[in-house]
């Protein structure tokens, strides 16, 4: 299920607005807004303009959610601004869906960016038939220290600046989950520590798979169930389920005990595949434990071993991460060992 609307594709020049629907992290550390912005304007070549409550103290921002839904519908409507970014994710994205009229999205389509608590404004946007992409923040994928990785640039470009099929996705060749304090001036210019990559990691199925992109941060998701903006069952049938969990680092009995709820709703009976992003903070053995007990859950109890399931992707809480767009056509290729998509994602 595609959504209705494609945002246009985006060139050096253009206006993007800056939002802030969840946590007001510029406020809290502007130094590290101002690296995402400086990236913005100079590598792509972007003007850069901020919302009028996405700058404002965190406390703030956290005690007026209709404002932050309302900077979405300034920065939707104006036709002059071709993109709306989310400075940096949260957790209480689900208190602007109230205040939220994602018609004005639907009806203004362009680009919007984010990810993590972003989730929820993505999943409003997509019941209203707008394509939205998952991927970097300002402040956290765009913003990084030593700049921008050149696998996150380039996937930005292929997939928000060129009006082509993406095509094949493909892992990169090095990672990262160090942390580095974000508050400190003297780190922002040392790259963070990169570990090899050893490839993404088939976990199950055999048998070619095509579907629609649907899914976010796991640990997000939770506050959508049951609420008017979670998506019904017809919506996932037939889709590509994407998940990822957050820097909270979620242990395995937890992502269990969430995924068993989706197992309940008839959520993984309808889904033609899944996609899973590399979890933060976990060990190896948390990592067997996680993928031992996905593939019991699936393969064992619900009896879709044949379901494709491809993990450790480069997309969440790790960096760098590539961009997914909402609803967009999908192909898993078990056999070629090729996750693809087809068609472009903007126009």
């Amino acid at each position: 299920m595609r959504p209705a609307s494609t945002p246009r594709h985006l060139d050096p020049g253009d206006t993007v607005a800056v939002v802030s629907p969840s946590w007001g992290g510029p406020g809290a550390i502007p130094r590290r807004y101002a690296m995402g912005k400086r990236e913005l304007e100079q590598r792509f070549g972007f003007r850069v303009v901020e919302m009028p409550h996405a700058l404002k103290d965190p406390e703030w921002v956290r005690a007026h959610p209709w404002e932050r839904a309302e900077d979405l519908h300034v920065a939707f409507a104006d036709p002059g601004i071709k993109a709306v970014f989310a400075s940096i994710g949260g957790d209480d994205a689900i208190r602007v869906l109230p205040h939220l009229d994602s018609g004005v999205m639907a009806a203004n389509p362009k680009v919007f960016l984010g990810y993590s608590d972003t989730a929820m404004i993505h999943l409003a946007a997509y019941g209203a038939g707008l394509q939205t992409f998952y991927g970097p923040s300002v402040m956290s994928g765009i913003a990084e220290n030593g700049g921008m990785f050149a696998y996150a640039e380039r996937w930005f470009r292929k997939v928000l600046m060129t009006p082509e099929p993406v095509g094949r996705l493909e892992p990169a060749e090095a990672w990262t989950e160090e942390r580095l304090e974000w508050t400190d001036p003297l780190l922002e210019n040392q790259q963070r520590a990169l570990r090899k990559s050893d490839g993404w990691v088939w976990l199950q199925g055999d048998v070619k798979a095509e579907g629609h992109l649907l899914g976010g941060c796991l640990d997000t998701l939770e506050t959508a169930k049951g609420t008017p903006w979670w998506p019904p069952l017809e919506a996932w049938r037939g889709a590509i389920f994407f998940w990822e969990t957050s820097e909270e680092s979620p242990k395995p009995p937890l992502v269990e005990r969430w995924l068993l709820n989706y197992a309940a709703q008839g959520i993984l009976t309808v889904i033609a595949g899944m996609l899973i992003g590399r979890p933060r903070w976990y060990t190896l053995e948390e990592r067997a434990d996680l993928f031992r007990r996905l593939k019991d859950l699936l393969g064992r109890e619900l009896g879709r071993p044949d379901l494709p399931i491809v993990a450790e992707m480069d997309f969440g809480h790790t960096d760098p991460m590539f961009i997914l767009p909402y609803g967009a056509r999908t192909i898993i290729d078990p056999r070629e060992r090729v996750v693809s998509l087809p068609d472009p994602a903007v126009t």
